[in-house]
């Protein structure tokens, strides 16, 4: 029956958006429980009051209509899924929680931003290095401080400094667009240089002067 009912259906344009929903507090941790499980949200939203909306495989939290949270969705219980770049925040605060704290230990990261790390544990303060160059992430995106740690990489030239650098020579390379002026904001006649209004100017000048 649903072969033969199936050409008079209705097509869906869009998925169908079903989930549970519910609200909850999030923890001093920036973690919030469903289903006897915690998911980590934007460190910001501590102690606020945000949505969860579950669906079959995934988590989204979201608060005051902005999304501040996404996980896969799982099972089991006592399990605590961390995002490492919700806590970018306190990093850029505590530097030193890069090297013990909970959400930083399994991250995963692209290669060349491992071996950048790895690179500037010769330094005293490479976890403050490391952490500027992870700073930078949601200024330039996540592609360009790759790239320019791979260059760094490349010139055995690994740091901070040289890293920014790289990412603020790479954006200065890019050319403004072009500015399309509307026909009706165009001028016509276009203005026509005169240069002997300047000599004139010279002349009136001399005649004071004498």
């Amino acid at each position: 029956m649903f072969q033969e009912e199936r050409e008079h259906l209705i097509r869906v344009k869009r998925p169908f958006d079903g989930f549970v929903q519910e609200e909850a507090r999030v923890s001093p941790y920036s973690l919030v429980p469903f289903d006897r499980n915690r998911y980590s949200v934007m460190c910001t939203e501590a102690g606020k009051v945000v949505e969860i909306r579950a669906y079959a495989d995934r988590i989204v939290i979201v608060s005051q209509g902005e999304q501040v949270g996404e996980h896969g969705r799982r099972f089991g219980r006592q399990k605590t899924i961390y995002n490492p770049w919700h806590y970018l925040p306190i990093l850029e605060r505590k530097p030193g929680a890069l090297r013990n704290g909970e959400p930083f230990q399994h991250w995963e990261l692209p290669q060349a931003l491992k071996e950048t790390e790895a690179t500037l544990k010769r330094y005293p303060d490479w976890d403050r290095q490391f952490v500027s160059i992870l700073c930078a992430v949601p200024a330039y995106g996540l592609v360009e401080v790759t790239q320019a740690c791979e260059e760094a990489l490349r010139e055995k030239t690994v740091s901070k400094d040289v890293i920014l650098n790289l990412l603020n020579r790479h954006q200065d390379e890019g050319q403004p667009p072009s500015l399309q002026i509307p026909e009706h904001l165009r001028q016509i006649p276009e203005p026509i240089a005169d240069l002997t209004r300047y000599d004139r100017l010279r002349k009136d000048v001399a005649c004071d002067a004498g």
